[in-house]
């Protein structure tokens, strides 16, 4: 085995690490959270960090063979490819009637914090990464990750306070 594929096996073994915590931190969040679109972007993201974990052991495997990175995990798709537009069309739906709590908002904040330190990790990486399909598996981990971020940091705003939401979103359109 290189010293390469040493190097992205202990990479994708702490990536895995970092997408099984989250998984589980989505899954309990999506059980306590209080408001429905809070439950439900915590299910989504639960379902995504489970496309990444089988991603990952996907690639693991093969490189633990000794076999060369390949592009089966392409399959294994996250449920969307735009998360934070979905949930901005949700929170235009749902209106500036809130019903979050104090912990819905903690949990936000830890899942902020969470995907803020996964794209970190995957950063990182890709400046290591020296393979092409690596590299595009980091990079699609980067942006799906970010996408995470964005949606969560949203949704937070949104429970902390709509009317300042809703008026940096018609800011937003005004200047746009």
């Amino acid at each position: 085995m290189s010293h390469h594929d040493n190097k992205a096996l202990s990479m994708l073994s702490a990536a895995l690490e970092k997408e099984q915590k989250g998984q589980e931190f989505y899954k309990q969040a999506s059980e306590k959270c209080v408001n429905p679109l809070g439950r439900e972007i915590f299910r989504t993201l639960m379902a995504d960090e489970g496309s990444h974990i089988k991603r990952i052991k996907e690639i693991f495997e093969a490189l633990s063979k000794g076999q060369k990175w390949d592009a089966h995990w392409k399959e294994y798709k996250v449920q969307n490819d735009d998360l934070a537009k979905l949930f901005r069309k949700r929170i235009e739906t749902v209106g500036s009637r809130v019903d979050g709590d104090n912990s819905d908002i903690e949990a936000l904040s830890i899942g902020v914090d969470m995907e803020q330190g996964a794209i970190t990790f995957y950063e990182d990486q890709l400046k290591k990464a020296t393979d092409p399909l690596e590299k595009e598996f980091v990079g699609l981990m980067i942006s799906e990750e970010r996408g995470h971020y964005t949606a969560l940091k949203d949704l937070k705003m949104y429970l902390e306070n709509p009317e300042s939401w809703f008026e940096e979103k018609e800011r937003g359109l005004l200047d746009g």
